[in-house]
């Protein structure tokens, strides 16, 4: 009950969720593609971009969080947060308790992904990666490949976010290590190879085919990426808890020597080496970290009878109903400037704006159409490069924004560089000011 359901609602029911300006604009897509009964392949949403490609690689998700939100608000999206949660924390438990009592490795890996639980798409398909990841070890315990029919989660997983990449590559080194450690190679090749071939074909798909695939691998080329908090290497300034949950598991392993085959520990290394490349990869290694390493260390481990399964269950689905009905509202901050976008007058809400990068997503859920929002990729280097020096403060890219665009009004994070520009610049007035940021409105040029 602990494990399973009463921390995931506790995680979940946070309204620092919410504390991100691309769940607007995720929960705006999902709405528009209920709305539209399609899937956007152009900018519906910003001036600078309106009309030109996007690669909606995380769809399915979007739809899955437009459709919570238009049922039950922000309390409809806190419960599919949890839902998820609860899934994610079942599977690891259930995987854990074969071998060891699970409850440490489930809130050792809750520290890692505290400060990633957002109610974004990566929130969705954190239990399927520790599913298929169940999978794997099911599998090679039985020495056979997982049914062809399992490849279709990779389809499942390739509509609901971009990381639907690392699901084939787990299959792969699950599969080499079978033909690794089998005495019958032939059949290992007969079973793993059609697997491999399906779980590569159900990549493609996804409702952008061939784009979609690519996408993954063109966002981690681009050069805008360490500009991007959750894109940059880890720092134990800004994550200290995954460094130190890293420093207690390495210490552990080094005291207790936990036995695994040399490929599981290949696949850590590899996540590893991720995580602390990109913080964004942090949570991914947690959750492998907590359904691979359980085994290694087996020693108490014992399965939940029946009757406790099917309480917590029945617990389970009446929290996470509750959770829907229950109001939520999250904290007014820059990832949520409602009040400020509420000050705007409505003659200006129509006209080009300048805003924070974390405000364009609660802009495109308020109908208004933002400079820049949170599909940096979508925007590519050029425009995230000059939208960066104009928010450093560089007067001359400012200005050149403003014609070039035809800006009429900002909102910006207290943070901002602007502030003081603005403040010191003829013709822009200050309307707007709160804990969130600030709101000016450009006079008219004279004719």
């Amino acid at each position: 009950m602990l494990a399973v359901v009463l921390i995931p609602a506790v995680l979940g029911s946070s309204t620092t969720i919410f504390n991100d300006g691309d769940v607007s604009w995720h929960i705006a897509t999902g709405q528009w593609i209920l709305h539209h009964r399609a899937i956007p392949h152009t900018d519906p949403f910003s001036f600078t971009w309106a009309g030109k490609p996007w690669v909606p690689i995380e769809w399915l998700s979007e739809t899955i969080y437009g459709a919570a939100y238009s049922v039950a608000g922000y309390g409809g999206v806190a419960a599919l947060v949890t839902a998820a949660l609860i899934a994610l924390h079942a599977i690891v438990f259930v995987n854990g308790s074969r071998y060891v009592r699970p409850l440490a490795p489930i809130i050792a890996m809750d520290f890692v992904l505290v400060p990633m639980l957002l109610a974004r798409p990566h929130v969705l398909v954190w239990p399927l990666l520790a599913g298929w990841t169940w999978l794997m070890l099911r599998a090679r315990e039985r020495d056979r490949a997982p049914p062809l029919a399992w490849a279709l989660l990779i389809a499942l997983w390739a509509n609901l976010h971009g990381s639907f990449v690392l699901g084939v590559g787990i299959a792969g080194l699950f599969g080499l290590e079978a033909l690794v450690f089998s005495t019958d190679r032939t059949r290992v090749l007969k079973q793993w190879v059609p697997f491999g071939i399906a779980c590569v074909a159900a990549m493609f798909v996804n409702a952008s085919g061939l784009a979609g695939v690519v996408h993954p691998l063109r966002m981690a080329n681009l050069e805008m990426l360490p500009l991007i908090d959750e894109w940059k290497p880890s720092n134990p300034q800004v994550t200290p808890f995954f460094f130190g949950i890293l420093a207690v598991v390495i210490a552990l392993i080094a005291w207790k020597r936990p036995r695994l085959p040399w490929t599981r520990w290949l696949l850590l290394a590899g996540m590893l080496g991720l995580a602390l490349l990109q913080v964004r990869h942090q949570a991914m290694l947690a959750i492998l970290a907590a359904m691979v390493l359980p085994q290694g260390f087996a020693r108490t481990g014992e399965r939940p009878d029946r009757s406790a399964v099917l309480v917590t269950a029945v617990a389970a689905v009446a929290l996470v109903v509750m959770r829907a009905v229950m109001p939520i509202s999250p904290a007014e901050n820059e990832a949520n400037p409602w009040k400020l976008i509420a000050a705007v007058p409505a003659e200006y809400r129509s006209l080009p704006v300048l805003n924070g990068y974390s405000m364009g997503g609660p802009l495109i859920l308020s109908g208004i159409r933002p400079f820049i929002d949170g599909r940096g990729d979508m925007y590519g280097d050029a425009l995230v490069s000059d939208y960066v020096r104009i928010t450093s403060g560089d007067r001359a890219a400012f200005e050149q924004a403003v014609r070039q665009w035809g800006i009429r009004w900002a909102i910006l994070p207290r943070r901002s560089r602007l502030i003081w520009l603005l403040d010191h610049s003829p013709g822009w007035r200050r309307v707007a000011a709160d804990e969130a940021g600030v709101v000016y409105l450009r006079d008219a040029p004279s004719a």
